[in-house]
């Protein structure tokens, strides 16, 4: 594809109607304005397929991503424990299992969450749809989310919940009696019941605070860690554990999964307007989704899944309306000494010399009375003959 072409294609790209963008954009400073004026109709779309198409297994993980860009948005987010610092944040609802994306919302700022309870109660709330989910579901989250309040409502609306919690946070318990102190035994385990909600902490090299509605307080794993003798040796031992640690490391990765799958074949680049940053995103939430379920289906149908390269090739390959054979047929070529080679090829004794443009008439072409000019020829045969995906003269020449 020409530059210009691509140009134009890229700046014409809206998810919305821009005569109704200029009409919200006169709103800003009010409450009628919608940030999210721009991205509604495809993020709408997005969520409703990801819903649709997929019934998530019982363990789900909530969680941040970061949308790497430094757009001056009143949107963008600095978060310095990140390893994307800067950047958009989205909350995640994502299958502890596989890394699919059941949902996600788009954090726009502390006053657009409306109960008033916190950021943290008001993201989780905000994204388990419980019509689409139903019930039994176990929650996890990290100590960002964890409070009380919020487990209690989760358990009112028949989810359980798991995760580290905060010292100091609101309604956890401060007694001091029995408690764990810095002398404490590695592997000492302590906990507190309050009718469903069970706090447990735990000394490993530092304590450990996870509160549960789902699990018991132990029942009998151990770990095995690394301690350093008296004689400046180590040695392995084996110490207790509490169950909901083990469940929530086992479970609590379902976010970073899904991150970790769309890093593999990420669209994103840089682009002038924020929006198009978060357009790319939604469409590897997407593309990553698609392949998820490509997996799922394939252990359904007790078959070999394709690799996710392979599969997004063939998923652009049928967007674009072509086929990936072209490339299958080359590399078999090649491996009977038909490759494609550059008609002017570099001087090795001089590799700084570039040589000038040289094309010929393709044969194949030609043959059909076409003349069309290609700089590839095939090395073994010495033939001029197109190499491109709209002509795949080279691969037809050779069958």
């Amino acid at each position: 594809m020409p530059r210009d072409r691509w140009l134009s294609i890229s700046s014409n790209v809206h998810m919305s109607d821009p005569a109704e963008d200029v009409v919200n954009d006169s709103k800003k400073g009010t409450s009628d304005h919608d940030p999210l004026f721009r991205l509604k109709p495809l993020m709408t779309e997005i969520k409703a397929a990801c819903k649709s198409f997929y019934q998530p297994n019982k363990n789900l993980a909530i969680d941040e991503r970061m949308v790497a860009t430094k757009a001056k948005t009143g949107m963008t987010q600095y978060i310095k424990d990140k390893p994307t610092k800067w950047g958009f944040k989205l909350f995640i609802l994502a299958d502890s299992s596989n890394g699919y994306t059941s949902s996600f919302t788009v954090y726009t700022g502390k006053a657009k969450f409306p109960t008033g309870f916190g950021l943290s109660y008001d993201a989780v709330v905000g994204i388990l749809d419980k019509p689409y989910l139903g019930s039994g579901y176990h929650i996890y989250c990290d100590n960002f989310y964890t409070s009380p309040q919020l487990f209690r409502h989760l358990s009112s609306l028949h989810f359980r919940a798991c995760g580290t919690y905060r010292e100091g946070r609101k309604e956890t318990p401060k007694s001091t009696v029995n408690a764990l102190s810095k002398k404490s035994q590695r592997g000492t385990i302590r906990w507190i019941r309050d009718g469903d909600l069970l706090f447990v902490k735990w000394m490993d090299t530092r304590e450990v605070s996870i509160c549960s509605t789902i699990h018991q307080a132990y029942t009998t794993e151990k770990v095995t860690r690394r301690q350093k003798k008296r004689d400046g040796t180590w040695e392995k031992v084996s110490i207790p554990v509490p169950t909901p640690v083990v469940e929530y490391n086992k479970y609590m990765g379902g976010v970073d999964l899904s991150d970790q799958l769309i890093q593999y074949t990420s669209a994103h680049h840089k682009a002038h307007r924020w929006y198009k940053t978060m357009f790319l995103h939604f469409v590897d939430i997407a593309t990553c989704s698609s392949y998820i379920l490509h997996k799922e289906l394939c252990k359904e149908q007790k078959s070999t899944p394709l690799t996710h390269r392979a599969f997004t090739e063939e998923l652009c390959a049928q967007l674009a309306g072509v086929t990936t054979e072209v490339q299958t047929t080359v590399a078999a070529d090649r491996t009977t000494h038909h490759t494609p080679l550059p008609i002017a090829p570099l001087d090795p004794a001089n590799p700084a010399h570039k040589p000038a443009d040289t094309r010929k008439y393709c044969e194949h072409c030609k043959a059909s009375k076409v003349y069309n000019k290609t700089p590839w020829q095939c090395g073994t045969c010495q033939v001029a003959l197109c190499n491109f995906l709209e002509r795949p003269c080279f691969a037809h020449w050779h069958a």
